[in-house]
């Protein structure tokens, strides 16, 4: 399915879904734990500011970060839940001047990057198409997410996301069914969860392939045809997407193509950007 197939003024409501590092009080820096590790440097607990994050809430080798062995960083997105907690929920309040709600605002975190990554999947979903018959139920619960990421701190810390994100996740399941039965290849394969760690699909024909949850770590996708695969949770990295065909693909966020290496000739979706490492 062509990129145009999708319906017109649904992709805008993503502009509040990109991280906004200029509206935010660092909270990536400061409430996620870093494990040592080839993408990690040190070592760091929740709630403790990373030794890079400066005054002014910035990172003080943002453009240095591969180099310096923070990898991961390049990789993390928070789907614009960063600067909705630090404007929004505490209203500009931040963790250093008001110190009684560090603790709280590191706790909404997390949960309101679910939320947000939930309204990625299903701003997208509302777009599709193939799937209008399910766009009524797919716009409400849209609302419904997005107004549980308006709640008070102490409501959005109490939430039970994983339950709400298994009923997003059934919804999306019946989307991509729906999008991916117009892919014009015959036979549909699944790949979900699958272990394809390293695996030799370069060139291949995965039009409308299930590969939700599918481990594709340093796999060789060099010219592969990924257009209407369901990508939802798929594991790129080190993955080589040089040459793959990746428009109209489902589902596919930032920080999976952060994490993969690709070129010039990589085609991607109008919503996603083309990494900056790329071109290392």
């Amino acid at each position: 399915m062509p990129e145009n197939d999708r319906a017109p003024g649904t992709d805008g409501g993503r502009a509040a879904l990109r991280a906004d590092c200029g509206n935010c009080f660092g909270l990536c820096c400061v409430a996620l734990t870093l494990t040592r590790s080839a993408d990690f440097a040190i070592n760091k607990d929740a709630g403790t500011p990373c030794r890079n994050l400066q005054d002014d809430f910035r990172c003080g080798i943002h453009t240095r970060l591969r180099t310096e062995g923070f990898a991961g960083c390049t990789v993390y997105d928070c789907f614009g839940a960063g600067q909705k907690v630090s404007v929004d929920t505490f209203g500009g309040r931040d963790w250093r001047t008001a110190p009684e709600s560090a603790q709280r605002m590191f706790q909404v975190f997390p949960v309101m990057r679910q939320l947000h990554e939930l309204l990625w999947y299903l701003t997208e979903a509302a777009s599709l198409a193939p799937a209008r018959s399910l766009h009524g139920e797919i716009r409400r619960v849209l609302g419904e997410t997005e107004r549980l990421t308006h709640l008070d701190a102490d409501a959005i810390a109490d939430l039970d996301v994983a339950a709400h994100r298994e009923g997003v996740a059934a919804l999306l399941a019946r989307t991509s069914e729906l999008v991916r039965a117009t892919a014009p290849r015959k036979k549909k394969r699944s790949h979900r969860g699958a272990d394809l760690i390293g695996a030799r699909l370069g060139g291949a024909d995965l039009r409308g392939a299930d590969l939700r949850g599918a481990y594709l770590i340093a796999a060789d996708l060099a010219g592969a045809d990924l257009r209407l695969a369901d990508l939802i949770g798929a594991d790129f990295r080190d993955a080589d997407l040089s040459g793959a065909d990746l428009t109209g693909a489902l589902f596919l966020t930032q920080s999976q193509l952060n994490a993969a290496k690709g070129n010039g000739a990589t085609r991607l979706p109008s919503s996603i950007g083309r990494p900056a490492h790329w071109g290392e």
